[in-house]
């Protein structure tokens, strides 16, 4: 079995440079010496996600409404990290603007791919305890969020019922169960 190789990026070209969208197109030669020369990648922020539960057992999600899917989707805060900001600083930044909520504790969880054949971004998870409402949402012209408690021992049978589907939040959903019930 051959060693795996990376491609090779001969040339670079930004096709879409939008403040909410950016596309390059790439020329790549792939291991084998094929070249590909419309090779299109997504070039995403990072985002970091949060798992927030509260002293008393709820988590804290939000419902809104996602215009790609179409749907009002039941999902965990957070949101795209500002150019050069800490993911930590973003999640907590993100908590608080989506729910108005704090955490008390914030532990690193993961850093993952969402799709790595496209996408640039990486997403990041974090478990927020004893997080507790400190103000009121500060939303942006794009965001209508309805905030939802839900049960800690509910949540796992909401994302194998379908109704938590969003693929980030389902990943964090089970990396935060695991480490809360490893204590």
């Amino acid at each position: 079995m051959p060693d795996l190789q990376k491609w090779k990026t001969l040339r670079t070209e930004m096709v879409l440079d939008h403040r909410w969208y950016k596309v390059r197109r790439e020329e790549v030669q792939l291991p084998d010496g094929s070249i590909l020369d419309d090779y299109f990648v997504s070039v995403r922020p990072e985002i970091a996600l949060v798992f927030p539960v509260t002293a008393g057992g709820e988590v804290i999600m939000v419902r809104q409404y996602k215009h790609g899917a179409r749907e009002i989707l039941l999902e965990l805060p957070g949101g795209i990290c500002d150019p050069g900001e800490d993911p930590e600083n973003s999640a907590r930044r993100e908590l608080l603007e989506e729910t108005g909520y704090e955490a008390g504790k914030l532990t690193y969880l993961a850093t993952m791919h969402d799709d790595p054949t496209k996408n640039t971004n990486r997403f990041h998870f974090f478990l927020a305890e004893n997080v507790r409402p400190v103000r009121d949402q500060s939303l942006d012209v794009t965001e209508n969020i309805q905030v939802e408690r839900v049960p800690l021992n509910q949540l796992k049978s909401k994302v194998l019922n379908g109704e938590v589907r969003v693929a980030n939040s389902v990943a964090i959903t089970f990396l935060a169960l695991e480490r809360l019930g490893s204590r």
